[in-house]
């Protein structure tokens, strides 16, 4: 949630700030991306957002809570069957500000500021050498030595016997996999 700013504010009072970050916000979400000043960009980010998270809850409080902030039916309207249901699986961010340069007459710096609606991409476990990683790798060690025994007793049985070599045929690699990386430190 926006925490108010202590200091001068945009353009003037706080009544005249507010209205102008409401009216960044619904431009926002009608162009998906606009061209400001960054000091504009980064007091406009929270607002945003909590807009689009009112959004993604859809339910008529949320709405009237959304109204109450932009004015505009038909922005309300946009934000709530169009923006909501691109950014349901993103768990925040819904913004992106990227850095444009300086403005000609003034020397400010400008950003362009933009929804991100593209789709949540689930981020591949990367190998981080830690030494956090040290206490954790040992216990993975030492649970497939236990699986192995049960996995001879079931092939000892018989019937579930390809089945349960099939399981331990993995538990057996983790372990390969990790020693490695244990022997190039």
């Amino acid at each position: 949630m926006p925490k108010p700013t202590k200091g001068p504010r945009l353009g003037g009072g706080p009544s005249h700030e507010r209205l102008m970050l409401a009216n960044l916000a619904a431009s926002l979400f009608t162009h998906k991306s606009i061209k400001t000043t960054e000091t504009k960009a980064k007091r406009l980010r929270p607002v945003a957002e909590r807009l689009i998270t009112f959004a993604k809850k859809g339910d008529l409080h949320n709405r009237r809570r959304a109204l109450g902030i932009i004015g505009d039916k038909t922005v309300i309207h946009e934000l709530f069957t169009e923006i909501a249901p691109l950014v349901a699986e993103r768990d925040g961010g819904y913004t992106r500000i990227t850095k444009l340069g300086f403005r000609k007459g003034d020397n400010a710096s400008m950003v362009q500021i933009e929804l991100v609606l593209e789709p949540v991409n689930a981020k591949p476990k990367a190998k981080v050498s830690t030494k956090a990683e040290k206490p954790a790798a040992a216990p993975v060690e030492e649970a497939p030595v236990e699986e192995e025994a049960p996995a001879e007793e079931a092939s000892a049985e018989g019937a579930s016997a390809e089945g349960a070599t099939a399981e331990a045929a993995p538990a057996e690699e983790a372990p390969a996999k990790e020693a490695p990386a244990e022997e190039t430190k």
